[in-house]
């Protein structure tokens, strides 16, 4: 008698679209995208995906990723109506175990598992050294998580990072943080390093030099600075990659993360090579006395199409340990 190998469901969920994959032995064997809009809730979503592409296994657990802070449990969208409920999905789809966990956390369980091939680096190549590793996120909003080792294994710090206040570092970016302060009062990091933060930066420019600007949406705006037809984008864009780099150095030193800092998101990816000749690196390192300290630290970015599954299916093989097998879902 032969049994049917173990499998389980993966799930990357965010506002707009919720992506499932199927994960048998050690490996993701295929995979769908579904528009969250199009279902009342995952598990009708989790249903069509069992019931086409995955069609003829039977999964017994799901590792679930969502863009949203775990409470109780569970996690409701920020910017969409479903509600990720383990309880709710387990009993729907009449599974063993269901684990969710935010987004970031599952982007730091990708980051020991991540190949050459999966990363683009920046800056001058560093060998990366053992310790922690933080995972940074300018998308929708801010994201931050970090991985660390330590005598009993690996574990995954998720951060509100992203809510931390920016700063800025000379005469010009003290005029243009004023300006957004007279508008969003605080100044996260998230304000500007997102998103919505690269229209919140492009109007500011335009404000303090005076300048009338159409109005952008944050894709078009990086298609104008890199074309180059547009002096307010391409400092707008200047700017975000300045800023990112202090952001990535805070962070490299606040958790000490010499294993390296990995830029994730869905923002960093278009334009890597504008990234690699812009002021982030330098501006990464300058910290004073601890530059040394951080010229010996990696930077990259992730540009692997679902990073969220290779840190899914990582903590499935983690928790797989005979060390882990105490440790309930």
């Amino acid at each position: 008698m032969t049994t049917s190998p173990a499998s389980s469901i993966l799930a990357d969920i965010g506002a707009t679209n919720a992506r499932f994959a199927l994960l048998v032995d050690s490996a993701i064997v295929v995979s769908e995208t579904y528009a969250v809009a199009d279902y009342a809730s995952p598990i009708e979503a989790a249903r069509a995906f069992l019931a086409g592409p995955a069609t003829g296994h039977a999964p017994t657990q799901a590792l679930i990723a969502a863009a949203g802070p775990v409470e109780r449990g569970r996690i409701a969208l920020t910017n969409a109506a479903w509600v990720v409920d383990p309880e709710r999905i387990r009993d729907g789809l009449n599974l063993a175990d269901v684990q969710v966990l935010n987004d970031f956390e599952a982007l730091g369980w990708a980051l020991p598992a991540l190949r050459p091939d999966d990363i683009a680096t920046l800056g001058p190549p560093s060998a990366a050294g053992a310790g922690t590793m933080a995972v940074m996120g300018p998308g929708s909003g801010f994201g931050l998580a970090a991985m660390a080792f330590g005598m009993t294994g690996e574990a995954v710090l998720v951060t509100e990072g992203g809510h931390a206040t920016l700063s800025s570092e000379n005469r010009r970016e003290d005029t243009i943080l004023v300006a957004l302060r007279k508008q969003l009062h605080h100044v996260s990091i998230e304000r500007v390093l997102s998103g919505s933060g690269l229209m919140h930066l492009f109007h500011a420019i335009a404000r303090v030099d005076g300048k009338t600007v159409p109005e952008r949406d944050s894709s078009e705006i990086v298609a104008h600075a890199l074309a180059g037809d547009c002096d307010v984008s391409r400092e707008t864009l200047e700017l975000f990659c300045a800023f990112l780099g202090s952001a990535a150095g805070n962070i490299a030193l606040t958790l000490g993360a010499r294993g390296g800092v990995f830029i994730a998101g869905g923002i960093a990816p278009r334009f890597v090579d504008f990234l690699r000749r812009s002021a982030f690196r330098e501006r990464f390192e300058a910290k004073g006395r601890m530059s040394t300290y951080l010229a010996q630290i990696p930077t990259a970015v992730i540009v692997h199409a679902t990073p969220a599954f290779i840190g899914l299916a990582h903590l499935a093989k983690v928790r797989s340990r005979p060390s882990a097998r105490d440790h309930a879902w």
